[in-house]
């Protein structure tokens, strides 16, 4: 009796609140969250920049954009965001990383990418890549990220579910990866195990509302055709897209030139690697006959200007891609390359680099480089039905940026700082899916003490695995 009077009472309350969810308040539409009092810099198509304005949500989804004056007058909310002296934006867009190799954050530096790989870096894998190590890392990544106004990232790596998992928790929105090497890695003996891999994953996180599966064949120089062939089918069969490294050095360029006879690029063509929804990071020694491919396949491109800068890499042909139409997105690439996640700095780098290398000081100018960190980054990973700006329909990610502080002004015009003033560390408020990552400065989703306490002991523990291997 006392159950059946409980569950009475229960469905009660549960419909109680559910109308009163629904319930106009003072004749005004209740919502979940109102952000507001900033300079909106919505991203979307023809620019719109709203001075005192608000983003309105609700249940995860942006239902209004407009002046803080209008927005009030709407809508109730549950929860409310006063950003004043902020400016208002969509979540930034990191289209390549490997999140879990911060813990490697500063271990080699100064060196060509194939030294660098291959004497510290796939050394210091095998001595202690392990779904722990995945796991710590890639919480370490999250804070980073959800500090520095990344709300969606790309990742390729290995234990994909491990990241999948504390990505998900931390409440970012990731497409992730599992890798697939020719040679013998933590997760997996053969390319064939890691192919067996990346289809569990994809079964398992199918369909999810924040993780999108991917699979992430590391690189045309470090696979057979017949491996690349079936990564794409895999993906294929699962409609997800497929992840991997591209014409990043001369040297592979060299190698796939001398086995192939073809750029990497038109080798993978030549393989039907692109038949299919596609992201390929780096880009940077690609021809003009591969980029007019390349967006005829709508392949998106990631550029990384930091790492490739710090590798010595060369520089990407962004504003050639542009140029031909390809879908190009803004990544970090690893820490342990870069060596840090803030996206408000590879802004940066990619405006100032371009105008260096071209000689040309109009060469993508700021809102090109905000876009690539946005709505262009979205389409690059094929996510611009659902985030990338802020408009009525697409899900509430956005981040907030203080404009306070003597570097920040005086403020004429707010892309310009976004650009080339702000840091990470001037992003104030961080929302995923209507969800507050970030309040005011503070994680919420993340206890930023323990992260950072068990990174340090997993550092420590990578530091005597390599310090071993070097005494051999």
């Amino acid at each position: 009796m006392k159950r059946a009077a409980w569950l009475a009472g229960l469905v009660l309350v549960t419909i109680v609140a559910l109308l009163w969810q629904r319930a106009p308040v003072g004749g005004r539409e209740q919502i979940s969250l109102l952000v507001a009092g900033g300079t909106v810099v919505t991203m979307d198509a023809a620019g719109t920049v709203i001075a005192d304005g608000a983003v309105a949500t609700n249940g995860g989804t942006i239902v209004a954009v407009g002046t803080t004056a209008d927005l009030d007058a709407r809508y109730a909310a549950r929860e409310r965001l006063d950003v004043r002296g902020q400016v208002i934006m969509p979540g930034l867009i990191n289209t390549h990383t490997h999140a879990p190799m911060v813990l490697f954050r500063g271990l080699a530096d100064d060196m060509a990418l194939m030294d660098w790989l291959n004497q510290y870096i796939f050394p210091a894998e095998k001595a202690t890549v392990s779904p722990e190590f995945v796991r710590i890392g890639t919480r370490l990544a999250a804070l980073e990220m959800i500090e520095s106004g990344t709300t969606t990232y790309a990742d390729m790596y290995y234990f994909e579910e491990e990241i999948a998992r504390a990505t998900k928790a931390a409440g970012l929105r990731a497409v992730l990866g599992q890798t697939v090497i020719r040679f013998p890695v933590a997760d997996a003996a053969t390319p064939e195990e890691a192919l067996a891999r990346s289809e569990k994953f994809l079964s398992e996180w199918a369909n999810d509302d924040l993780i999108v599966p991917a699979v992430a064949p590391h690189a045309p120089y470090t696979l057979t055709p017949g491996t690349l062939q079936a990564a794409r089918a895999l993906a294929n069969r699962f409609n997800a897209p497929l992840l991997i490294h591209l014409a990043e050095t001369r040297d592979e360029v060299g190698i796939i030139a001398d086995q192939y006879k073809m750029s990497p690029a038109m080798f993978l063509d030549s393989l039907g690697v692109w038949n299919g929804r596609s992201l390929a990071a780096h880009g940077v020694w690609v021809t003009d006959a591969d980029m007019t491919m390349l967006a005829a396949r709508g392949v998106g491109l990631s550029h990384n200007p930091e790492s490739n800068m710090k590798l010595a890499s060369g520089t990407a042909p962004v504003p050639a891609w542009l140029t031909h139409g390809i879908r190009a997105g803004l990544g970090t690439d690893g820490a342990a390359s870069n060596n840090d996640l803030d996206m408000f700095e590879a802004m940066r780098t990619a405006a100032l680099l371009h105008k260096h290398a071209s000689g040309d000081p109009r060469a993508l100018p700021a809102r090109e480089a905000l876009e690539l960190a946005t709505r262009r980054g979205a389409a690059a990973l094929g996510l611009e039905d659902l985030v990338g700006s802020l408009e009525v329909g697409k899900r509430a990610d956005i981040i907030t940026v203080s404009m306070a502080s003597a570097r920040q002004t005086p403020l004429f015009d707010p892309l310009s700082h976004l650009v080339y003033v702000t840091k990470g560390t001037d992003v104030r408020n961080t929302v995923v899916q209507g969800r507050v990552l970030m309040r005011q400065g503070r994680t919420v989703t993340l206890d930023k003490a323990a992260v950072i306490a068990e990174a340090n002991a997993m550092a420590a523990r990578v530091r005597a695995a390599v310090s071993g291997q070097e005494s051999r």
